[in-house]
């Protein structure tokens, strides 16, 4: 992203028909969110979990209590130290097909499933967490660290404040934005100016 990326997002240079940049900062948040998912300056890439992790997941947590759907996502988003949190269409599919083969059962109260295992489904998650949870793989600390967890999500949430002001915001509001945004750059490289 050059210098004059933000000024060049928010003043409507090559942006949409209506005057705002809308695909200028959609496609700022997509490169933020890809240089973060190839580990920018980790001299790699970030680990990716797949679908059987989602599965061992859902089981190992199910083996401590019943729960439902959400308590699942925020409870591996925390076990991962922020590094991993799948979303619902990964979460509920696996409930569901885990449902359908008798591993796990569903109780409806106050309009809300909660999961609990079968008794087959009491063995089979015994020993997927015999062969450890995945956010306790090797990867972990690698995943947990600064770099790959806080640093992403920060830049992701400024990206994303950003976007809301281009949305809604006055034209005062946006050149605030636009000034606040570059002094934050220029801040950032300060702090790699003083190692």
């Amino acid at each position: 992203m050059s210098n004059s990326f933000f000024t060049d997002a928010f003043s409507g240079r090559g942006g949409s028909a209506s005057g705002w940049p809308m695909s200028n900062i959609a496609e700022a948040m997509e490169q933020l969110r890809s240089a973060f998912e190839k580990g920018v300056g980790s001299g790699g890439s970030a680990p990716r979990m797949n679908r059987g992790d989602v599965r061992t997941a859902v089981l190992t947590l199910l083996l401590e209590r019943p729960m439902h759907g959400y308590q699942i996502i925020q409870l591996i988003e925390e076990r991962s130290g922020g590094s991993w949190k799948p979303s619902a269409g990964s979460v509920y599919p696996t409930l569901q097909l885990l449902a359908d083969e008798g591993l796990i059962e569903a109780t409806e109260a106050d309009g809300r499933k909660t999961y609990s295992l079968t008794e087959g489904g009491i063995a089979e998650a015994e020993a997927a967490a015999e062969r450890g949870a995945p956010w306790e793989s090797s990867g972990s600390s690698h995943r947990e660290s600064p770099r790959m967890t806080a640093l992403p999500k920060a830049g992701l949430d400024l990206a994303q404040a950003a976007a809301q002001v281009a949305r809604t915001g006055s034209s005062a509001q946006v050149e605030e934005a636009v000034a606040v945004l570059e002094d934050a750059r220029r801040r950032l490289y300060s702090i790699l100016a003083q190692s």
